[in-house]
């Protein structure tokens, strides 16, 4: 490895190493094969139709309630249309994902952040908000190794999500695509279980964290009404979204290789949170991180004399990268970053940090 390699701890998506290629072939062959027509024509908007249905089993819902689209990117867009009326609060974790931030102020919302913690959103600090007047139409919660820190929302802090949400009358945005990229820890009920049919959450999800990000297959679960009004939406945008891709994806997923796949990649993915640990306890001592349990971000505060908008190009010079802390935060955050591990090799993680490292000597910190 040279120094002209960059090493990218950038960007949120398995390197190919981890991606079933050969069953991915496989289940192309067998799309094409076994439903040709369905395949390669156009469908509705609500998406391939075994899929959909596959989905609505899954979560023990009615198919009415499932809309598959060009990824969970698009899922979002369309509900922010939907449900974000400018100058209404909508509450979102602090941090969250850059994304969820330009999106709700792209409509023009009224982002309200609330401090994230290890064991997920300050559930008080936010019903101490929703007790002095707070009014949100909904929060925006990601809730299984959260982007960009990699915490979890612990069961009790769902429960009380759940108790607020019905309290003060507003929706609970589910965003879930890392849900099954867990590596260490006992999976956790989602929050769309647990609100029994109430009608309280809206939930999300994504196969580009499973299958492969190049599928950009995604979709939303809500109630029929909801999601026959995103379904008009997503009509009006683009009739179909991509068939080919979604009934690929569906043979993968029934295929018996979706859960061999989502091991070796959570397998992989332990590996590399391990050696990245213990990179940076050797090689910046003096960064604060709790190693997620799943996922593929961790977030990392750096001592408070270190500006990660000065650190980055610095970081750059020697050949490796991340993304500011402050991307994913409304104000503050100059000393953080997110570090993704998920597309970088277990041999180039201490060859990174180290590089990174020197980067944090640079300034003079």
């Amino acid at each position: 490895m040279t120094a002209s390699e960059l090493i990218s701890f950038a960007r949120g998506a398995p390197s190919l190493d981890i991606i079933d290629v050969d069953g991915l072939k496989a289940a192309a062959d067998a799309a094409l094969t076994k439903d040709p027509g369905a395949a390669l024509g156009y469908g509705t908007a609500v998406g391939y139709l075994p899929l959909r249905k596959h989905l609505a089993d899954l979560h023990g819902v009615a198919e009415n309630q499932v809309l598959v689209t060009n990824g969970s990117m698009q899922a979002d867009a369309f509900l922010f249309d939907q449900l974000v009326t400018a100058g209404q609060p909508v509450v979102v974790e602090r941090p969250t994902y850059d994304r969820t931030l330009l999106g709700l102020r792209q409509r023009d919302a009224d982002v309200r952040p609330v401090s994230l913690e290890v064991d997920g959103i300050d559930t008080e600090e936010l019903a101490a908000l929703l007790a002095g007047g707070l009014r949100p139409t909904f929060a925006h919660i990601i809730p299984n190794f959260q982007n960009p820190a990699g915490y979890t929302l612990s069961l009790a802090k769902r429960k009380r999500l759940l108790e607020l949400a019905e309290q003060y009358d507003f929706l609970i945005f589910e965003d879930d695509p890392y849900v099954k990229i867990r590596f260490a820890g006992e999976p956790l009920p989602t929050m769309l279980e647990l609100d029994e049919g109430r009608g309280r959450v809206v939930y999300a999800s994504s196969f580009s964290k499973t299958v492969a990000p190049g599928t950009r297959v995604g979709y939303l679960v809500g109630t029929p009404e909801l999601i026959d009004k995103v379904r008009v939406a997503a009509t009006n945008t683009y009739i179909s979204p991509n068939m080919l891709a979604q009934a690929i994806v569906h043979q993968f997923a029934i295929s018996g290789r979706f859960d061999d796949a989502v091991a070796t990649v959570n397998a992989a993915l332990a590996e590399r949170v391990r050696v990245l640990c213990d990179a940076l306890a050797e090689q910046l001592p003096e960064a604060k991180f709790t190693a997620p349990e799943g996922g593929y971000f961790m977030w990392v505060e750096l001592p408070d004399g270190v500006d990660v908008a000065k650190l980055l190009p610095a970081a750059e010079e020697r050949g490796v990268t991340f993304v500011k802390g402050t991307d994913f935060l409304l104000e503050g955050g100059r000393s953080t970053m997110r570090l993704a591990y998920s597309g970088v090799r277990v041999d180039q993680i201490p060859e990174g940090v180290a590089r990174l490292a020197d980067a944090v000597r640079s300034l003079g910190a």
